[in-house]
């Protein structure tokens, strides 16, 4: 094996880590943050400005924002092992590489996250966090880097049929992740959460609502987050209009609400 040779293998398989590290984020973003709503990333925090419903969406937008960073820096990865081999990627040696950087996102996000500075949980109203922690260690972190780990050297199979099926698979993925996101799950009431941005006016929310059935039963803080009652999805959608920067059940790339419980921090309307 040439220099060259190994330079432009060491692109591509760090190409595959960053890209596997990113997806690691996207994956527990989008699942965990939107579709199943079990967490923010500092949903433990809820105190302080931190605390805030409204902050906790714009970090939890701050991290994807990472995340598309990162996976940028695989993508450039990418395009240099192109331009200066001027072959097409190996996802033979790409893929096992992607299933390490998927596992090692989980794993530091276990260990950082959950256990060392505890800013969330996996399941944040479950009475045995730990165990779903554990859980979600083994079978999304240790399982993907060990399978990926094992693979890692095992030669260069047939790039073609291999990239063919890695990006089949690789968009069958982001396609079924995005539909998804689309339809949030909901549970069976019809209270929506509303938080409205910092520069919103509560009087445009109150006339937004005067459009609809709706009533309000919740407020927290200093109106910043309300719990209404009774409105349709055109109803919530238009409270974009009027200022809010996340309405719970609707398409928009929002942070979850599910965890958020009635008790000291509400009062009631």
């Amino acid at each position: 094996m040439s220099h060259a040779t190994a330079a432009e293998n060491k692109k591509l398989r760090w190409a595959g880590v960053w890209l596997g590290f990113a997806m690691g984020g996207f994956f527990d973003g989008i699942l965990l943050h939107q579709i199943l709503q079990w967490h923010h990333l500092l949903s433990a925090i809820q105190t302080g400005a931190l605390g805030s419903l409204r902050m906790q969406v714009t970090i939890d937008g701050w991290f994807h924002a990472l995340m598309y960073v990162i996976a940028a820096i695989g993508l450039w990865n990418l395009y240099l092992y192109r331009s200066t081999s001027g072959k097409s990627p190996d996802f033979s040696v790409i893929w096992p590489r992607f299933w390490m950087g998927f596992g090692v996102w989980h794993i530091i996000d276990a260990v950082f996250s959950h256990w060392i500075t505890g800013i969330h949980r996996i399941k944040m109203d479950s009475s045995m966090p730990l165990a779903w922690d554990l859980a979600w260690v083994v079978v999304f972190g240790i399982v993907p880097f060990m399978w990926g780990w094992r693979r890692r050297d095992g030669g260069s199979g047939t790039p073609g049929a291999t990239s063919a099926k890695a990006v089949r698979v690789m968009s069958l993925f982001v396609l079924f992740a995005g539909a998804v996101n689309i339809f949030p799950l909901r549970g069976n009431d019809d209270t929506t959460v509303v938080a409205l941005g910092s520069h919103a006016s509560v009087p445009d929310f109150f006339a937004a609502l005067d459009t609809s059935e709706a009533s309000v039963i919740w407020t927290a803080g200093q109106g910043e987050v309300w719990v209404v009652q009774g409105l349709s999805l055109r109803a919530r959608l238009a409270l974009y209009q009027a200022g809010a920067v996340y309405v719970s059940g609707t398409a928009a790339p929002a942070g979850c609400a599910a965890w958020l419980q009635s008790g000291p921090r509400l009062s009631r309307v």
